[in-house]
Formats: C-alpha cells, sequence, structure tokens
C-alpha cells in the first residue's frame, strides 16, 4: 500500500496554483467593443490572453450589413456562436459571396487552422468566438483592409 502514496499525491497535487477565474457575463447589446475598423467592424477581447501560447481566449466581433472580409486565414481554430444577425462564411481563395454559406443566429461553426476563408453579413451581425493562442490573421492580399482587432501574421 505504501508503495504507491507518491503516486497519488503527485496525481492529486496541482502542477500550478492558478486562482479560479471570476465569474463574467456579456449580453449582445452591453460587449465592450474596444477597437472598430475602417470599415465598421468591431472587436472586443472579452477574456484571456490571445498572444500566448496554449492559453484560451474568447471574443466578441462585430459585422455591419454590407461588409466582407477579404480571404484570410487564422494561427488556431476558431470556434464561433453566431449571437445576432446571419454570418456568411464560404471558403478558398476568392471572395464567392454567392458561394458563402449563411449560419443565423444560434448557429455555431468550427473554422480550422490554416483554412482560407473569407466571411460577412448582409445584415448587422455579432459572432463570439474562442480559441487558444497565440492568434494572428494571414491576409492572401496583404494590401487587402483588415478587420478591427485583428493582430497580422505576414
Amino acid at each position: 500500500m505504501h508503495r504507491f502514496a507518491p503516486l497519488l499525491l503527485i496525481a492529486t497535487t496541482p502542477l500550478a496554483a492558478q486562482p479560479a477565474p471570476a465569474e463574467q457575463g456579456w449580453t449582445v447589446a452591453a460587449i465592450p467593443w474596444q477597437t472598430e475598423g475602417a470599415h465598421g467592424t468591431r472587436f472586443a477581447l472579452l477574456e484571456g490572453r490571445r498572444d500566448q501560447p496554449g492559453t484560451a481566449f474568447t471574443y466578441a466581433f462585430s459585422i455591419p450589413a454590407g461588409v466582407w472580409d477579404a480571404p484570410h486565414s487564422h494561427s488556431a481554430t476558431a470556434r464561433v456562436f453566431v449571437a445576432r444577425g446571419t454570418l456568411r462564411i464560404g471558403y478558398g481563395a476568392s471572395n464567392d459571396k454567392a458561394a458563402a454559406k449563411s449560419y443565423p443566429a444560434g448557429s455555431v461553426i468550427i473554422v480550422p487552422a490554416g483554412a482560407i476563408h473569407y466571411d460577412g453579413a448582409d445584415e448587422d451581425t455579432v459572432i463570439i468566438g474562442t480559441a487558444v493562442g497565440p492568434w494572428s490573421t494571414s491576409y492572401l492580399d496583404g494590401s487587402a483592409p483588415t478587420s478591427a482587432g485583428t493582430p497580422i501574421r505576414r
């Protein structure tokens, strides 16, 4: 019995003491927007750090009606929930709006790391996403306008 006591101690001892996260919550109407892009997109980092490897973060992103983001990819997989409006997203190097699929409020979309995609909205749309850092975006056309709050990978 004593031979297993050290294993039990190792298995039940936390690797690093971390404080419990504070309770937080947001409604779509009360998101604390932090940056706004030239074409009206808005970004808010709700919690976490997107610049640290292995660290999860949650963000909100607002897309005004009629705005489309040029083909791009992200350094990490994004898990996206459509909170308001309808997100339109397509995959590939061309911004083919007719080929984009529509995801109405309540939808969940997984955008794999490195997947070239484009997105936009025909109505004001808000998405909530989660990912793990480090997070960056790479546009196929380096001269394309970027969205609010987008760390660029060249």
